[in-house]
């Protein structure tokens, strides 16, 4: 899962990222839907400096960069104001389940093949996801590696051999045994770890990256670091195998290592080639909105998604004053989220206020609000609850992210003032501030943290924040909330297999842990980016929040 701060998750962490679905009951806004044509090439304006497209380095969702040139087991299908939908990729179905959730197996399509021409085998799957446990490959997404059979000992097939618990009895077929049940493992193959990767071209792995074995509509022309990624077609992608990817540019070309006021004032001005251009990655950013919003022209090329990231206060259960569940309470409803909310943008390009901890846009999700108040609180109500449990003049430390979280701290500092809270403001840079809100000295009562799941399904906003297992040694259950019968509850609704009963068990949930008040949800911070004249099927969704770069085409 996506820890963001909001910069962060506008720029670094998604930089290659993705679009979807909606259960805000309003469509994608200020997306273009019209007429794409084949052909074309179109351009991707990013601040990354360096694009690995090594499938066991990626973090990338699922509808991003690297799958245009990879395909994985499953693949993620979105459409204006819908959910985004797994599909089957390179399988012909999403996965037949056995063993009790533990073993699941895939038949590869007939007829796939590389750019080469060379025939994609099953045995080449299974080597892509072996090769995402060699130590000097890490960074990619690792959900695999916790839950396959022996992979907590497995270091890789360049020392470590074959992985036992993933079988290839023949070309065409892959079988995957698990640890426990994970009724999300469909999701699971969807990610660049699960990319095939013909040994025979693994000569080099440091460097595979560069130039990888395309099995998707692309394949990587050029790359110089820093500066340009150029992709063509891959001549043997056959479209009637492929329902996530429409191939329609003949090129795609990333320029790289920009800044991002350059990035949104060359889509402002829409000129040359910057009308066949788009950015995936770069928010528009506050300064900007008044130029954006006085002319009708540039704001209809703004594609703004209706949900995203939750914003959330995190108040750490384990501090003496905070071990109290009615002040804890009390903080529910003194917090202003209208003052956060202006000051992420306004609703616009900010985001809703939020009350839930699944996110709009992942099955499970309910609006509920457990602790109704005005979007700016309620400060009288606070008094009386602090009031009644005894306590007063209570003085709280807020550990904030002083690169780009100052203004919500400010605003949630403000807010509690109201109700009698004294909070401090600690600001850190942001590794500092990692360090301390995840590390095993967590002096600190509240702080301010962003999150988005890196797939569709509520596990990503429940289990990693609310986890007894996830406090401290780098784990983002920020306010140490630990509830052996939450910890039971989430156990059952990762092993369900049944996907609706799973939706609803994580919503059941949810409404449980606000029970104990662990967090303040904010708001479903919101992205917003620009894109071009003539770019066509570029809309987000609720989520994932990003435009899906594998439909994207161009008119003439």
């Amino acid at each position: 899962m996506k820890h963001l701060t909001r910069a962060v998750a506008v720029a670094a962490a998604l930089v290659l990222a993705a679009a979807a679905c909606n259960a805000n009951d309003k469509t994608a806004t200020g997306g273009s839907t019209a007429a794409a044509e084949q052909g074309g090439t179109w351009h991707v304006l990013t601040t990354s400096k360096e694009i690995s497209l090594d499938p066991a380095k990626s973090q990338n969702l699922g509808i991003s960069t690297i799958h245009l040139v990879l395909r994985g087991l499953t693949s993620w299908k979105t459409s204006p104001g819908k959910a985004a939908e797994l599909v089957p990729d390179l399988a012909t179905d999403t996965g037949q389940v056995s063993d009790g959730g533990k073993t699941w197996t895939y038949k590869l399509k007939s007829g796939l093949k590389y750019a080469d021409g060379s025939p994609i085998v099953a045995a080449d799957i299974k080597y892509g996801v072996e090769r995402s446990f060699a130590p000097e490959l890490s960074g990619g997404l690792g959900y695999h590696k916790s839950l396959l059979v022996g992979g907590d000992k497995y270091q890789g097939p360049y020392k470590g051999g074959e992985l036992a618990s993933i079988e290839t009895p023949d070309d065409t077929t892959i079988v995957f045994k698990l640890n426990k049940p994970y009724g999300d493992w469909p999701w699971i193959v969807s990610m660049p770890a699960f990319a095939p990767v013909p040994k025979k071209a693994d000569t080099d792995p440091a460097h595979y990256g560069e130039k990888p074995v395309a099995s998707g509509p692309y394949q990587v022309k050029t790359y110089a670091p820093g500066s340009k990624l150029e992709l063509e077609r891959n001549p043997n992608w056959d479209k009637s195998t492929d329902q996530a990817r429409t191939g329609l540019p003949d090129s795609i070309v990333l320029e790289m290592g920009l800044q991002p006021d350059v990035v949104n004032q060359r889509l402002i001005a829409d000129a040359g080639d910057d009308k066949f251009a788009a950015t995936t990655g770069v928010s528009v950013p506050a300064a900007l909105i008044p130029t954006v919003n006085g002319n009708p022209a540039v704001k209809a090329r703004v594609a703004t998604s209706p949900s995203g990231a939750l914003e959330y206060l995190a108040i750490n259960t384990q501090r003496p004053a905070l071990k109290n569940l009615q002040v804890r309470k009390a903080i529910e409803y003194a917090v202003d989220k209208q003052a956060v909310q202006v000051a992420e943008g306004g609703p616009e390009y900010g985001g809703d206020i939020a009350s839930t901890l699944i996110t709009p846009g992942i099955d499970g999700y309910n609006k509920f609000n457990s602790y109704e108040a005005p979007p700016a609180g309620d400060p009288e109500k606070a008094k009386q609850m602090l009031a009644a449990a005894g306590v007063s003049n209570l003085k709280l430390v807020l550990a904030a992210d002083q690169t780009n979280g100052l203004g919500v701290a400010q605003a949630i500092q403000q807010g509690l003032k109201r109700a009698g809270i004294t909070a401090t403001i600690k600001p850190l840079d942001y590794e500092p501030w990692n360090d301390l809100v995840t590390g095993n000295k967590p002096d600190f009562d509240l702080t301010v943290s962003s999150w988005l799941p890196d797939f569709p399904s509520a596990i990503g906003n429940i289990q990693p924040l609310f986890a007894s297992s996830e406090i401290g040694n780098g784990g983002f259950n920020l306010s140490r909330y630990s509830n052996p019968a939450v910890d039971a509850a989430i156990a059952a609704a990762t092993a369900e297999t049944d996907r609706a009963k799973a939706a609803s068990m994580w919503g059941a949930l949810d409404k449980q842990i606000m029970a104990d008040a662990p967090v303040v949800p904010l708001i479903y911070a919101r992205n917003a980016f620009l894109h071009g004249s003539k770019v066509q099927n570029f809309y987000l969704s609720a989520y994932p929040p990003y435009p899906n770069q594998l439909i994207v085409g161009l008119s003439k």
